[in-house]
């Protein structure tokens, strides 16, 4: 039976674990001159994986830091902070 994360934490870990494992199947196949467009699929899961990873991470955050922060006024803060992270991103 495939392992089942109970809670956020335990979420973001294995969606970074299953990132690496990918990244370390890329690295194997490159290493092995492997054909490119199977070395770029399995590149492309581990964007993938990254891309959930931050999702994951970015959710808690609003829920937790980002609500806090509202709650205590500094909104403005939390706001500017997150949009500067979605700016590196693009």
């Amino acid at each position: 039976m495939a392992y089942k994360p109970k809670n956020t934490h335990e979420r973001i870990v294995h969606r970074l674990k299953i990132s690496l494992g990918h990244l370390q199947k890329v690295v194997e196949m490159a290493e092995a001159h492997k054909y490119c467009l199977d070395v770029i699929h399995q590149s492309q899961a581990v964007q993938k994986a990254l891309r959930q990873a931050d999702e994951l991470i970015l959710e808690n955050h609003l829920k937790t830091c980002v609500a806090k922060a509202i709650r205590q006024g500094k909104d403005q803060e939390a706001i500017k902070e997150v949009m500067a992270v979605i700016a590196k991103r693009n």
